[in-house]
């Protein structure tokens, strides 16, 4: 069937990879303050960022996500424009000397994109891949080819087109580098493992245009490279992430976003909506006597990015048709895979999995 326009005036279930669904009472405050924002007689977002209103909102987020993710005080946390991507490179411009390496886990389309662009500005190692398998697991430990002296090891905790996460933080003996874009603050993090974390906002804290790099400050300055100063991490930290004009609006907005989670339980309440959401859906998947099968091997299932398969690629277009004709949209997998995706972030309210879920069951009781 064609999918018709969307013509209700209520939401929609979006299942989008990225950008994600945000709350809606954080919606609401954006649209209430966007004119005028507390009174100051217009937007923030037409304010200077050196404005005392500006100022109060930006270390107020700063505040919050280091309170949320127990981040130690010998750790910086910085908001930095260019998205998770632009960490492939800086990170190893701010942490590899010359003469240095480090070793890095590819376990899908994230962690490869992280190693080639690593490579462009460093000598770096590849210590796992998964390709041969088709990105259908995380490996183990054991399983890594660490380079002798590496500095770091680089992972994806979660990979968003793939479906697959690292269910533990994986133990080694050498400090590591965490890409955590797309289930950032679903789970507290062991920052004693951790040099360095990284990851664009967009998938569970705010809007698209930022990251958050969380890093060591003991590590400023290691490299012994002249950088740029909007690729210095030492840089940004002394200027409280201030150097130049910041990116106001998702600040803005992943600060409420913050305050919303710390308000709600914190991390450990949002970890137990996410294996609750993704527990409810893999068991549609499982329950349906092999008509919805997922991919991916079980130890490795994504909480955040659920993939699953139907019986054959037409069926699939039609439940992508038929879903978004109830409201349930962007549920298409990656082009790259195909398939089915549902990513199911930190705001994603339960009942939206439920009805998905309820759908699943109509869709192969009238086409099984």
């Amino acid at each position: 069937m064609t999918t018709a326009p969307h013509q209700s005036s209520a939401r929609v279930h979006n299942f989008c990879a990225g950008p994600c669904t945000l709350p809606v009472s954080i919606l609401e405050e954006v649209r209430d303050e966007f004119l005028d924002f507390d009174g100051i007689g217009m937007s923030l977002l037409e304010d200077s960022h050196r404005a005392p209103a500006y100022d109060a909102v930006h270390n107020a987020a700063l505040a919050d996500f280091r309170s949320l993710a127990a981040v130690p005080d010998d750790y910086a946390v910085l908001f930095l424009q260019g998205g998770a991507t632009l960490q492939f490179a800086q990170v190893p411009m701010n942490l590899l000397a010359d003469g240095e390496t480090a070793s890095y886990v590819d376990t899908g389309a994230w962690g490869t994109k992280a190693l080639a662009d690593a490579r462009k500005v460093a000598a770096v190692h590849e210590a796992w891949t998964g390709v041969d398998e088709g990105f259908a697991r995380m490996p183990s430990a054991d399983e890594f080819d660490i380079a002798e002296g590496s500095r770091y090891l680089h992972i994806t905790s979660n990979e968003t087109i793939g479906g697959i996460r690292f269910p533990e933080y994986p133990k080694v003996d050498l400090p590591m580098v965490g890409d955590m874009s797309s289930d950032f603050l679903s789970r507290p993090i062991d920052w004693d493992r951790f040099d360095l974390v990284y990851g664009g906002v967009q998938k569970n804290l705010g809007p698209a245009g930022m990251a958050v790099v969380v890093v060591r400050r003991d590590l400023f300055g290691r490299s012994g490279h002249d950088l740029p100063s909007s690729l210095d991490y030492a840089v940004q930290d002394a200027n409280d992430s201030l150097a130049n004009t910041p990116p106001m609006f998702p600040i803005w907005v992943m600060g409420k976003v913050l305050a919303w989670m710390i308000a709600t339980g914190g991390l450990g309440e949002f970890e137990r909506r996410a294996a609750e959401r993704a527990g409810v859906l893999y068991g549609a998947i499982d329950g349906s006597d092999g008509w919805y099968r997922s991919p991916v091997d079980e130890a490795s299932r994504s909480y955040m990015n659920i993939v699953f398969r139907l019986p054959d690629e037409d069926l699939e277009k039609q439940f992508v048709a038929e879903a978004a004709h109830a409201d349930m949209v962007n549920l298409k997998g990656h082009r790259s895979v195909g398939g089915i995706r549902a990513s199911v972030y930190n705001a994603m309210p339960l009942e939206s999995v439920q009805t998905l879920v309820s759908f699943m069951a109509d869709f192969k009781a009238a086409n099984g």
